[in-house]
């Protein structure tokens, strides 16, 4: 299963991407093996939208597939400042590419990320589950 080098995973599947970017945006989505083991997505609701506050571990949606609903979770604080629409739209995408075209939105963060997984450390986290 691919773990990309380049991003920080949180325990609960999310990953996030751009930590070391000038402007403190970063980008979110769920892992290829969260997407896995929920099956096709069929349906995307975000709780919060451009211009909202999200926490660190607090929920920000849900993310329903064929199999179940399961509850997405901000990975950091912060500002969102974009929602993905095609994957609102046409949340498949997220199954084809989570880690690219799948992502789901963006964040201007306000706090240093603390508690977010290297790849070495996610691949662990999923061997084990």
């Amino acid at each position: 299963m691919s773990v990309p080098e380049q991003l920080r995973y949180s325990e609960e599947h999310e990953w996030v991407s751009g930590l070391e970017s000038e402007d403190g945006i970063v980008t979110v989505g769920i892992t290829q093996h969260a997407a896995d083991a929920l099956g096709e997505i069929v349906y995307l609701e975000l709780s919060s939208g451009e211009g909202d506050t999200v926490e660190a571990g607090e929920t920000c949606g849900e993310v329903e597939s064929t199999k179940s609903v399961s509850d997405l979770y901000s990975p950091v604080n912060g500002e969102i400042t974009a929602i993905n629409a095609a994957v609102i739209e046409e949340p498949k995408v997220i199954n084809d590419d989570p880690y690219g075209e799948g992502w789901i939105f963006k964040v201007r963060v306000s706090d240093e990320p603390g508690d977010l997984l290297d790849a070495e450390a996610y691949a662990k986290l999923i061997e084990e589950s």
